[in-house]
């Protein structure tokens, strides 16, 4: 197990460039099975969990060439499938929740896919309904084994495009579905799709490749299946939950920052919402320039009531950043309400901000009061372990924020999601090192 030790209290200055999107790339590396045509795939972020599925790609079959820093090419054009019923892959799969979306593209191509209960954050119930509910409905046959905790999905005889209304908007749901439908026969139409920039990003890849997809962007998509798809070459957004999470690192340091190259038009409500928070971010050019603070004010409605800050899907703000806007609302001048909608356990990480002096009230799993101090008083340094990866990064946040050393364990976690962490902070003046 990997430990943080953090000096805090220091402020920092300089430059800093967010890495390719983690939740993109999942998506993107498994669409490289659709074809067996080369997929090059550029600003890849080198991080535990898209390495895992980089790997998994490897043991199915998918021939692997690394070009340059982030850039790879893959070919999958000599896959072994048994790989898919081997302890291997029941380990592998079923250690990185991403995994889920190479059901998808192997049931298209192939008429079948498996998969491990995959596993993940344990920020609550994170159910896979909607990636099998729309399998079924364009064609496939479900089982399960209970024992091993196995999901399949067979359509020896092609899936053909149905109108599907979705349960949930669900990003990795709607990404398997889409996955599976651009080689499906006839027209498949998806409402309540979910219609994230990542998504996005994949569909305009696919219809790269030779797919017929219409209405990206909204909530209503409509593919019009083909017989193959074939190569192209894809650039994977900055990952916008490391471009809010040096947001609120600024903001808790009081350092001045500008966080480059973080492709605005793509950045929703994120901007704004820390903005309500009493941050100052100047737009220069494509990058965001953070001042130092000496206070930043949290603002209220206008009728006087305390501003709530909520997720939602896109083009809400996304749940991935409310860890960060809680810890960054610690020290903020004014109260705020924190309310988590999707998951039920992703704010029991707060205690630990508690035992560092944090004013904050868990009302119930979903939402928590916090009362910042205006920097009239510090967080006290402590030793943590990190539970996940955005409660790892909130943590760390607070940390370089506190007076005196504080310790996280299980860095690990936040390794998932952050590509060489320690290095780029350490390259803006941050005093932090690595042991294992």
């Amino acid at each position: 197990m990997g430990t943080f030790q953090i000096e805090g209290g220091h402020p920092l200055q300089g430059e800093i460039t967010p890495q390719g999107a983690k939740n993109e790339a999942l998506q993107i590396l498994c669409a490289v099975l659709l074809t067996s045509e080369k997929v090059i795939i550029n600003n890849i972020p080198d991080i535990r969990d898209v390495n895992k599925l980089i790997q998994i790609l490897e043991h199915l079959g998918v021939t692997v060439e690394k070009l340059g820093k982030g850039s790879y090419s893959f070919q999958s054009d000599a896959l072994d499938l048994k790989y898919l019923e081997s302890a291997l892959f029941k380990e592998e799969g079923s250690s990185l929740r991403g995994s889920i979306m190479i059901v998808g593209p192997l049931l298209a191509r192939f008429g079948k896919g498996y998969i491990p209960r995959p596993g993940g954050d344990k920020i609550g119930r994170r159910r896979l309904d909607t990636h099998f509910e729309g399998f079924i409905k364009l064609g496939a046959k479900f089982r399960y084994n209970k024992e091993e905790r196995f999901y399949g999905v067979e359509a020896p005889d092609g899936l053909a495009g149905t109108y599907m209304l979705l349960d949930q908007a669900s990003v990795t749901g709607t990404a398997n579905i889409v996955m599976a439908a651009v080689l499906a026969k006839g027209t498949t139409t998806i409402y309540n799709a979910a219609c994230e920039p990542y998504l996005q990003q994949l569909c305009k890849m696919l219809n790269r490749m030779g797919a017929k997809i219409s209405g990206v962007g909204s909530n209503l998509l409509t593919i019009e299946g083909v017989t193959e798809l074939g190569g192209c070459e894809h650039r994977i957004l900055p990952d916008m939950i490391e471009i809010g999470s040096w947001i609120g690192l600024a903001a808790m340091t009081q350092s001045e920052l500008t966080i480059k190259n973080v492709s605005w038009d793509n950045l929703g409500l994120i901007p704004d919402t820390f903005r309500k928070l009493g941050i100052t971010l100047e737009r220069r050019d494509d990058d965001i320039y953070i001042p130092s603070h000496e206070e930043y004010e949290i603002q209220g409605y206008i009728d006087g009531s305390i501003l709530t800050v909520a997720d939602a899907p896109w083009p809400g703000f996304t749940p991935d950043l409310l860890s960060i806007v809680l810890v960054t609302c610690t020290q903020a001048k004014g109260s705020v309400l924190i309310h988590q909608k999707m998951f039920e356990s992703r704010l029991f990480f707060v205690d630990k901000l508690i035992d560092m002096g944090a004013k904050i009230i868990l009302c119930d799993p979903h939402r928590a009061t916090v009362i910042g101090h205006n920097f009239e008083s510090t967080l006290k340094a402590t030793t943590m372990t990190s539970p996940d990866i955005r409660a790892g990064i909130s943590l760390l946040i607070a940390a370089l924020s506190a007076k005196g050393t504080s310790t996280i364990h299980n860095i690990e976690q936040i390794d998932r999601g952050y590509e060489n962490i320690d290095e780029r902070l350490r390259a803006v003046g941050a005093k932090i090192s690595r042991t294992e």
